[in-house]
């Protein structure tokens, strides 16, 4: 896949299990890994990264498609959307069933979270990827997990609109650890037909341990094209009350 430098940012890289994917880092303090949507790191995935390192935080940001500094485009997503739908890494329609590329995540969280210390690491998804900060919570190195706008399975076929992109037995892990104290954060715009009836089955699933922040609208992207500071704001809440200690 195509890739550039992102200015002010460290490239690198993480393999597990014989995958590697590159990683762009910057910023000190408690880690957090912010996973992109599709179709990248856009600018305004950065931006909001960029935030995080102005808190006081150790972003991370894996390269997992797309090019790293392109702006939204149908070209973009299109491209992005290909090489989503080719790899083994991720689901894209099963049901109950978590994404492979949750290992890899993990295990940079665990390594990020060895270095840095502390209670623990953050981890937002988004859009495509945001149920995989979910999957990285069956990992204790993660201590903050956030879910924004859910999105896959990919809504179409009975059934998916509700499914969380976890396998029963990874669903069993996070709802212990939740019961355990590590609550989950969820970001969405009350209208957005993508995100389907996944805040339901968090809902009922986690109880009082799933925090969600819900603004009217039928708008997808909560802290990078759509942004509302009411999201960024709670991200900082979230993330401020768990890892800065």
């Amino acid at each position: 896949m195509g890739d550039v430098e992102l200015a002010g940012w460290t490239r690198g890289q993480h393999t597990y299990a014989g995958t590697t994917h590159p990683t762009y880092r910057r910023g000190s303090g408690p880690g957090v890994v912010v996973i992109h949507e599709i179709p990248g790191i856009t600018p305004q995935v950065k931006r909001f990264a960029e935030e995080l390192v102005e808190a006081g935080y150790t972003v991370v940001m894996p390269h997992l498609f797309g090019t790293p500094g392109r702006s939204i485009s149908l070209g973009s997503v299109a491209s992005a959307m290909r090489q989503v739908c080719v790899s083994r890494e991720f689901t894209k329609l099963a049901l109950r069933e978590t994404t492979p590329v949750a290992g890899w995540l993990r295990s940079l969280a665990r390594e990020l979270h060895a270095e840095l210390g502390g209670p623990g690491v953050g981890a937002i998804g988004m859009c495509f990827t945001g149920g995989f900060a979910l999957a990285m919570m069956v990992d204790d190195a993660i201590a903050a997990p956030v879910v924004a706008q859910p999105s896959a399975p990919f809504i179409g076929l009975p059934g998916r609109a509700a499914d969380l992109n976890l396998s029963p037995e990874d669903l069993a892990r996070v709802k212990e650890r939740a019961a355990a104290g590590c609550q989950v954060l969820g970001l969405r715009f009350e209208g957005d037909p993508m995100v389907g009836k996944r805040f339901d089955t968090l809902r009922r699933e986690l109880g009082p341990n799933f925090l969600a922040v819900e603004l009217p609208g039928r708008e997808h992207s909560t802290v990078t094209t759509h942004c509302k500071q009411e999201f960024v704001d709670a991200v900082m809440g979230f993330f401020g009350e768990r890892l800065q200690r």
